[in-house]
């Protein structure tokens, strides 16, 4: 009874959004040191001139990070290549669905069809208390955090029930379940990827298909980062571990539900949090 049990992917094709960096990117390395071919995809690809003002329309923080170091779509998919996996990088924007077709075709012609999906992408930046909400910002975060996930799930549904075998999991946030003070539009995107989640876990029961949710907290990714170091104490003291958590605790969820493992698990919200979500003295 030594036999160590290791999560493994291969044969598989996974469909990682939002993969250039945070959560996205360490999803995309685990998946492909665990066996999987990757496509890692985002709005920002390093390799293709980027307009910040028009990535900026995506949200502020795709309008920091555009051109600079932390896009990594690219250098993702050659780093799961150098260590013997194999990836290709796609840009990819989750609201359009005619892009999403596209790639995800020109994935079934370089790697495979696509079997493990991966909805990352989001946007978090619109802050505010309710009257000073603004129509278009709630209309966009809706339609990248929810729909954008929905405009994936579209894509690859039909192969998956063809296959009668496919892993779905979506990256919603402990947010959806606790609320996010002043950042309606966030908490409401992210508690409707779980209905959606758990919508769809009916339908893909019975042909093969699991689909679930991972709910992150407070998570040491590029954009935490930024924020300063006082308020970085406060999300610790926030937190029943007294840490913030690493994009890798999270990523490891991620692989262990895109594997055989997981089979009877579809449905689920399982929030990676250390204790954000616990009340705490």
């Amino acid at each position: 009874m030594n036999e160590k049990l290791a999560i493994d992917l291969t044969g598989h094709v996974a469909l990682v959004t939002g993969a250039s960096r945070g959560l996205g990117r360490s999803i995309a390395l685990t998946l492909g040191r665990a066996g999987a071919r990757v496509a890692v995809t985002d709005l920002l690809v390093e390799t293709e001139k980027i307009d910040t003002h028009e990535a900026a329309k995506y949200g502020l923080l795709a309008g920091y990070f555009a051109g600079t170091h932390v896009v990594r779509t690219k250098a993702t998919a050659d780093e799961i290549t150098a260590a013997g996996g194999q990836a290709c990088a796609f840009k990819m924007d989750v609201t359009r669905r005619d892009e999403i077709e596209q790639v995800v075709g020109e994935i079934s012609d370089s790697l495979g069809e696509v079997d493990i999906l991966v909805n990352n992408a989001a946007v978090m930046d619109n802050f505010g208390f309710l009257e000073a909400q603004d129509l278009e910002l709630w209309e966009r975060d809706i339609r990248i955090n929810l729909t954008g996930a929905f405009n994936c799930i579209k894509a690859v549904w039909p192969g998956m029930m063809k296959k009668k075998w496919g892993r779905i999991i979506t990256v919603s946030s402990i947010a959806g379940q606790m609320g996010a003070y002043a950042q309606p539009s966030y908490g409401a995107s992210k508690a409707g990827l779980v209905g959606l989640t758990r919508s769809l876990a009916l339908e893909g029961a019975r042909h093969g298909v699991t689909v679930n949710a991972v709910l992150p907290g407070l998570i040491g990714t590029e954009a935490v980062k930024l924020q300063k170091p006082d308020m970085k104490e406060r999300f610790k003291d926030r937190i029943a571990m007294k840490r913030l958590g690493e994009p890798e605790e999270v990523a490891s969820v991620v692989a262990f539900l895109a594997s055989g493992m997981s089979g009877y698990i579809t449905g689920a919200a399982i929030p990676v949090t250390g204790g954000v979500d616990l009340l705490t003295f």
